[in-house]
């Protein structure tokens, strides 16, 4: 796919902003386990958080490569923490936009794109994680109010979001028995735990707990106990950006092992010198080709409309794939870099922390495996 003018030019800004607004601070932000919500503003002035989204909720109507671009410079800086929490909205904004009533949309999506508030999805829970059929949390009608019980884990932002897209149980057991509720982060009954991980340290993370829990019955996203498919047709499009962000760290660590290798002077000459080190390079190199060329193959044809089943496989197994290849390049980057690539502060070492999130979340790899072969009828 060659770019157009447009989308050079937009690479150039999305750059520009992120050597101005992120690199610099980032390791800071990592060490202090958040970044300033002010971000989130700043952000949405550049046309990031609002990107391919309708202009009459504020966004910026722009096709996936635009998105693609954000993501591959964006991850320039070298924290998938950062950019997981900074567009939580676009996983959680999503059904909302797609099946929320026009007065809903108008409440959320606006103040969500100007940065002004911030959005998040809630599914997983202590009890199960891809499984989302089986899911325990409940939302039963008592007048004009739902009242929610339960639990979720593990949620993106789940501790200063502003508003919450949860799946609950309005119906019986199954599939079938599933409903998206919008829930404002300041909803009696509502509480959340912050949580510690391996990895995306400075992506705020959390526990969420609904004790009689009560939102407006307006709040409901589209029908009652029409949630799944809502969720499932979410994931397709977080599986695909997770894909794009894997590869562009796997490319970050390739970037930063291969400048170290050229500085590096061992034996009176570049590390780079070294046939060893040049091929793990290579090695890094042909994953990071293969990767890109399927994903660009996939994000072609979702913008032609070619989305059916086998697309849906093709994005689980990218999904995967991507995922490997970032797993492979950090790995082989820690070690070009030998002791320097063991400490903090190195892109490649925040990477290799982060890599196994990027491998469970949006659907763990045994999941997405499953999940192809029946949408190719194996």
């Amino acid at each position: 796919m060659k770019l157009s003018p447009e989308h050079e030019a937009f690479r150039d800004g999305v750059r520009a902003f992120v050597a101005r607004e992120i690199a610099p601070y980032v390791q800071a932000w990592d060490e202090a386990e958040t970044f300033p919500r002010e971000l989130y503003a700043r952000a949405a002035q550049v046309g990031l958080l609002g990107l391919g989204y309708p202009e009459e909720c504020g966004g910026t109507p722009a096709d996936g490569w635009y998105r693609l671009i954000a993501t591959e410079e964006i991850a320039r800086a070298g924290s998938g923490g950062l950019m997981a929490s900074l567009f939580s909205h676009n996983i959680g904004l999503p059904p909302v936009l797609a099946h929320g009533s026009k007065a809903l949309k108008q409440r959320i999506v606006p103040a969500v794109l100007s940065g002004e508030k911030i959005a998040a999805l809630a599914i997983t829970e202590p009890s199960g994680g891809s499984d989302v059929a089986r899911l325990r949390t409940t939302a039963r009608r008592v007048g004009a109010e739902w009242v929610i019980d339960g639990e979720k884990v593990f949620i993106t932002s789940g501790m200063r979001a502003d508003w919450i897209t949860l799946a609950v149980r309005t119906g019986s057991k199954g599939a079938g028995g599933i409903s998206l509720i919008a829930v404002p982060g300041d909803a009696p009954g509502f509480t959340r735990t912050p949580l510690a991980k391996m990895g995306w340290w400075c992506s705020d993370t959390a526990q969420l707990r609904f004790d009689a829990c009560r939102v407006p019955a307006d709040h409901l996203i589209g029908e009652e106990n029409a949630g799944f498919r809502m969720i499932m047709e979410n994931f397709n499009g977080e599986r695909l950006a997770m894909s794009g962000g894997a590869c562009a760290f796997a490319q970050v660590c390739y970037d930063e092992a291969l400048d170290w290798a050229r500085q590096r002077q061992t034996f009176g000459a570049p590390l780079v010198s070294q046939q060893a080190i040049r091929h793990k390079l290579m090695d890094m190199q042909m994953r990071i080709a293969s990767t890109r060329a399927w994903l660009h193959a996939l994000v072609e044809r979702e913008e032609a409309g070619d989305t059916g089943a086998e697309w849906v496989a093709e994005v689980c197994l990218l999904k995967n794939h991507s995922t490997q290849t970032m797993q492979f390049c950090a790995d082989q980057a820690v070690q070009i870099l030998g002791g320097m690539g063991y400490m903090r502060g190195t892109k490649s070492e925040r990477i290799y922390r982060e890599v196994k999130v990027m491998m469970i979340g949006g659907g763990a790899e045994e999941i997405m495996k499953e999940l192809a072969a029946r949408q190719l009828g194996v």
